[in-house]
C-alpha cells in the first residue's frame, strides 16, 4: 500500500467486540466505506446525504448495515490517492434530498468526467492503492454516466483500464451494451467487447455483434452486426418485423450518424434492399448523403422514381437534388438550395425536363426563387431591406403537367416581385422601389385577363403619430409604371402617380374608443395612347371623412354551469366621400373587397388606388364574448354588422351597376370553443331584400386527442359554387373498442393500430368530387405503412390521380412515395406518428441503472 494505512472494521461482529487488522490486499466478506484524501470523515451527527459534484468532497451517507454474506464497498479515486475508514452503524439515511449539481446534466464533458470519482461494490473486493482493484460476485463500477457490471472486474488505476468476465453489462449515457468479455479504458471509453447484444437510447434501436471496438465515447464500429428499432420479445423463434444486417456498421454519435457496410435490409424475412453500404440517421440531425427513394404511379406521368440526394454544405446552407424518371415523359432533373444568414434568408428551386415525350420533345423547366432579408441596419442610417419572390415556368400547360411540383408553380397566375426597401431608425419614413411581372399561363376553356406589371413602382410613406393634442398623421406619394400586353389588354399603358395624405385623433379609454379621420387622395395618369376621349392624362383629387366610434360593456356571466365575463361591443363607423367622375378612368389595380368583418369598417369599397368609392353611409355592428375568467380565452363570439347607405353610389368598375339599395346585406359571424375538443366559426352574408343568404361558410372542428381529428366545412357562395369539405385522421381500432394508449405527440398510440386519414371537398353545384385524398396508416410499432389515393382536377374537364404507398422503418428510413407531403398539405391538424419534433428527446435517467 506504499505508506497508506487502511483501517476496516468488522462490523459482523458485535460493538465491543475486540478490533482487528486485516492485512491489505487481502479479501473478505465485510464492508468498506472508502472516501477520498481530500474528503472529510462523515459527521456522526449528519446523517443528511447529498450528490457528489466536481466542487464537493465525496462524502458517503451512512446506512444500517445488517451481518450478511453480501458486502458492500464504493471506491472514490480523487487525484490518485485514497484512504479507507471504517463507520461505526447509525440510523438509516432519511429520503436524497434532490439538489443542483452538473452531475445530472445529459452530457458530461470530457474534463469534468476526469475529476469524477469511481465507485465499486461487489461481494468481495481486493486490491492494492493506487494500482488495481478486484471484484468478484456482483461487481459494479460506476463513473459519472458509466455504469459495468459483471461477475469478475479488474479495474487498473493507472491505465483507467477495466477488464469484466461473464454477464457482462455497460450503460454509457443511456446506450446499454451486454456481453460476456469487456477490456474498456473508462474515462476514454476505448475498447472491445465481445459478443455484445445492444440498445441505443436516441433512436431505441437494437441489435447483437460478434463484436464491438468502441474508439471514443462517441464512436464505435460493430462487426457482423444487425440492427432494428423493433423492441425484443422473450418468446421462442421470435425475430424482428425488419432487420438490418451487416458485415460491419460505424456508430458515429457526434454527427448522429450509423454507416453499414455489407448491408441487406429484410422485412418479414423478405429482402427489400441489398446494398454494399449505405448510412442512416441516428437521430433527425441533417446530414449528406443519398435519401431514401420515392415511387409512385401517376395518371399523367406514370410510374414515378426519383432519388434525392442530400448535401448538408454548411450548418446554415443545404442542396438536395432530386432527379425523377417518368415512364410517360422522361427524366426530370431538380434541385433545391436553401440558406440561412442572421440577416437573411432564402430558397431556390428549378426543376428542368430536357425532353418530354408526351410534349413532342419540348424542354420543360421552371424556377421559384425566394429571398428575404436586410441588406444594411445601422441605429443611425436606418435598415435597407431586398425582398425577392420569383416564379417562372416554360409553358402555359406546366400547371397542368406538374401540378405537384411546387404550390407557387402550380397556379395560372405566376408573380415574379422585388422589392428593395428603407426605413428610418425612428420608424417614421418608408420607401420602396419594386417591380413586379405577372406570366399568365392561359387555358383556352377557361382564358384570363392578364393583370398589369408594375415596372417600376416607388414609394415613400411618412408618418408621425407624436404631434400636438394627441394627433397622428401620415403622407404617402406612390408612383408607378403600368404595361401589359395591348393585344390581351383594353387599356392603354400608363404611369400613375398619387398623394395620400391622412390625419386623425384616436382617443381611447377603458370602455370606448372614438377615432375621427381626414384624408385627401390625389391621383394623376399619364397615358401612352389617348383615351375613347381623346385624353391623355387625367387627374383626380378628393377627400375622405370617417368617424369610428364604439362602447365595451362587461359584466359576469354564468351560462352551461360556467362562470364567464360576457362583453358586449356596440360599433358605429360613419364614412362620408363626395362623389368624382373615374368611372371613365382605366382601371390598374382596383377591385372589390370582400364582403367580411375585416372590410366592413373601412372606408373603401374597393381595394388599389383607382376607383374610390364615392360614400355617405353608416356602418353599426355588435359584437358579444364570453370569456373565460381565468385564462381569458374566447368561449364564443357572436357579431352583426350592417351598412345603412344615405345615397346611391355611383362610382363602380368597368361594366359594373350604380348600388342604390339603401340597406347592405346583413353579415352575422359565431365562433364557439366552449371545449377545447370542439371549435366551430360561420360567417353568414344574409340578403334581407330576397331573403336568403348570399354567402354561408360554415366550419367545425373535433379534435378529442392527439390522432383524433374530423373537421367539416360547408361553402355557399349564391350562383357560383356550393361545396362540402371533409378531413380527418381518426384511428380505425375505436371501431371495435381498441382505444390503444396516448402516448403523446409524435410517438403515435401504440402497436398493431389502423389509421384512417382523408379529405374529400365535394362540389355540390356540379355533383362530383373535386379534390380528394384517401389513405390507411398502420402503425407497428418499430414499422409504419402508408398508402392513399390523391386526385386532383387540374381544369374543368380533367383530373389527375395518383397511387402514394410508404413503408417506414422508425428510427432509420422510409421507402416508396412521398405521402407525408399531400397529408400534411390537405387534412388540417394532421399528426404524424413519429415525429422527432415533437417527441421530446429521450433523457439517459430513463434508462437509468
Amino acid at each position: 500500500m506504499r505508506g497508506k494505512r487502511v483501517r476496516v472494521r468488522d462490523r459482523t461482529r458485535s460493538r465491543p467486540a475486540r478490533r482487528r487488522r486485516q492485512a491489505p490486499g487481502k479479501t473478505g466478506d465485510r464492508s468498506w466505506i472508502i472516501h477520498s484524501t481530500n474528503a472529510p470523515a462523515a459527521d456522526p451527527r449528519d446523517s443528511r446525504p447529498f450528490l457528489p459534484t466536481p466542487l464537493n468532497p465525496i462524502r458517503i451517507a451512512r446506512r444500517r448495515f445488517e451481518p450478511t454474506p453480501l458486502a458492500l464497498a464504493a471506491l472514490a479515486l480523487l487525484h490518485g490517492t485514497a484512504h479507507a475508514q471504517a463507520e461505526p452503524p447509525s440510523q438509516a439515511s432519511p429520503g436524497v434530498l434532490l439538489q443542483p449539481t452538473p452531475q445530472l446534466r445529459e452530457q458530461i464533458p470530457s474534463v469534468v468526467r476526469k475529476q469524477l470519482p469511481t465507485f465499486v461494490q461487489g461481494d468481495r473486493i481486493s486490491g492494492r492503492t493506487d494500482l488495481d482493484t478486484i471484484v468478484e460476485g456482483g461487481a459494479e463500477l460506476r463513473k459519472g454516466d458509466t455504469v459495468i457490471r459483471a461477475d469478475r472486474l479488474e479495474y487498473y488505476q493507472p491505465d483507467d483500464l477495466a477488464r469484466a468476465r461473464g454477464n457482462v453489462h455497460i450503460n454509457r449515457a443511456g446506450n446499454t451494451f451486454d456481453g460476456t468479455l469487456l477490456e474498456l479504458k473508462v474515462d476514454a471509453f476505448e475498447g472491445f467487447f465481445n459478443e455484445p447484444r445492444y440498445r441505443f437510447l436516441r433512436n431505441g434501436a437494437y441489435g447483437r455483434a460478434d463484436r464491438v471496438d468502441f474508439i471514443d465515447d462517441q464512436r464505435a464500429v460493430i462487426r457482423n452486426a444487425t440492427y432494428t428499432t423493433c423492441r425484443p420479445e422473450d418468446l421462442p423463434g421470435w425475430t424482428p418485423d425488419w432487420i438490418l444486417r451487416a458485415s460491419g456498421i460505424r456508430i458515429d454519435q457526434e454527427e448522429d450518424v450509423g454507416t453499414a457496410t455489407g448491408a441487406l435490409l429484410t422485412f418479414f424475412s423478405v429482402p427489400v434492399l441489398p446494398v454494399p453500404a449505405l448510412t442512416f440517421p441516428l437521430s433527425d440531425k441533417r446530414k449528406s448523403g443519398f435519401l431514401p427513394p420515392t415511387i409512385g404511379i401517376d395518371s399523367i406521368n406514370g410510374l414515378e422514381y426519383r432519388q434525392p440526394y442530400y448535401w448538408n454544405i454548411a450548418p446554415n446552407r443545404d442542396l438536395t437534388l432530386y432527379p425523377t424518371l417518368m415512364s410517360k415523359r422522361g427524366m426530370d432533373l431538380g434541385a433545391e438550395f436553401r440558406y440561412l444568414e442572421p440577416g437573411y434568408a432564402g430558397t431556390l428551386r428549378a426543376n428542368v425536363m430536357p425532353d418530354d415525350q408526351r410534349r413532342d420533345g419540348a424542354t420543360r423547366w421552371s424556377y421559384s426563387y425566394r429571398h428575404d432579408g436586410a441588406l444594411l441596419s445601422s441605429a443611425q442610417y436606418g435598415g435597407v431591406g431586398l425582398n425577392l419572390n420569383l416564379n417562372r415556368v416554360s409553358d402555359d400547360n406546366y400547371w397542368r403537367d406538374f401540378s405537384r411540383n411546387s404550390a407557387t408553380l402550380t397556379q395560372r397566375l405566376l408573380g415574379s416581385d422585388g422589392a428593395i426597401s428603407w426605413g428610418s431608425p425612428n420608424g417614421r419614413w418608408y420607401s420602396m422601389a419594386r417591380a413586379l411581372k405577372w406570366q399568365t399561363l392561359q387555358d383556352v376553356t377557361a382564358p384570363i385577363v392578364p393583370p398589369y406589371d408594375r415596372m417600376p413602382q416607388l414609394m415613400t410613406r411618412y408618418t408621425r403619430e407624436d404631434l400636438p393634442v394627441g394627433l397622428v398623421a401620415s403622407v404617402e406619394a406612390d408612383t408607378t409604371r403600368f404595361q401589359a400586353d395591348r393585344a390581351l389588354t383594353l387599356q392603354p399603358n400608363a404611369q400613375r402617380s398619387f398623394v395620400l395624405g391622412r390625419i386623425e385623433r384616436p382617443w381611447q379609454a377603458p370602455g370606448w374608443f372614438f377615432t375621427p379621420r381626414m384624408q385627401l387622395h390625389s391621383t394623376q395618369y399619364s397615358f401612352d395612347e389617348p383615351l375613347a376621349g381623346g385624353q391623355t392624362t387625367a387627374t383626380r383629387t378628393l377627400p375622405i371623412y370617417s368617424l369610428d366610434g364604439g362602447l365595451i360593456f362587461e359584466r359576469p356571466a354564468n351560462f352551461f354551469g360556467r362562470s364567464f365575463v360576457q362583453t358586449l361591443e356596440p360599433r358605429a363607423f360613419y364614412v362620408y366621400t363626395p362623389f368624382r367622375e373615374q368611372n371613365r378612368l382605366p382601371n390598374y389595380d382596383s377591385g372589390f373587397n370582400d364582403f367580411n368583418f375585416a372590410t366592413i369598417y373601412t372606408e373603401n369599397a374597393f381595394g388599389g388606388n383607382d376607383r374610390i368609392a364615392d360614400n355617405n353611409l353608416l356602418t353599426v355592428g355588435a359584437t358579444t364574448r364570453l370569456i373565460d375568467p381565468d385564462s381569458g380565452a374566447e368561449a364564443m363570439r357572436f357579431a352583426l354588422a350592417q351598412r345603412l347607405r344615405f345615397k346611391d353610389q355611383l362610382v363602380t368598375l368597368p361594366g359594373g351597376q350604380a348600388i342604390s339599395e339603401r340597406l347592405s346585406d346583413l353579415l352575422f359571424g359565431a365562433g364557439v370553443s366552449l371545449s377545447p375538443r370542439w371549435t366551430a366559426e360561420t360567417t353568414v352574408q344574409y340578403n334581407p331584400k330576397t331573403s336568403r343568404s348570399e354567402r354561408i361558410t360554415l366550419g367545425g372542428r373535433y379534435n378529442p386527442s392527439n390522432y383524433r381529428v374530423i373537421s367539416a366545412a360547408y361553402r355557399l357562395q349564391r350562383g357560383q359554387s356550393e361545396q362540402l369539405d371533409v378531413g380527418w385522421q381518426w384511428p380505425i381500432n375505436d371501431l371495435w373498442g381498441d382505444r390503444g394508449q396516448d402516448l403523446g405527440p409524435g410517438r403515435g398510440q401504440g402497436p398493431g393500430r389502423w389509421y384512417s386519414v382523408g379529405r374529400l371537398n365535394y362540389s355540390m353545384k356540379d355533383r362530383r368530387l373535386v379534390d380528394t385524398i384517401l389513405g390507411l396508416e398502420y402503425d407497428a410499432c418499430c414499422w409504419i405503412g402508408r398508402i392513399a389515393l390523391e386526385r386532383l382536377q387540374s381544369s374543368t374537364v380533367s383530373a389527375n390521380t395518383r397511387i402514394l404507398f410508404q413503408l417506414e422503418f422508425v428510427g432509420f428510413s422510409r421507402l416508396g412515395s412521398s405521402v407525408l407531403q399531400p397529408l400534411r398539405q390537405n387534412i388540417p391538424r394532421y399528426q404524424l406518428l413519429r415525429d422527432p419534433g415533437a417527441a421530446s428527446e429521450p433523457s439517459r435517467f430513463s434508462n437509468y441503472d
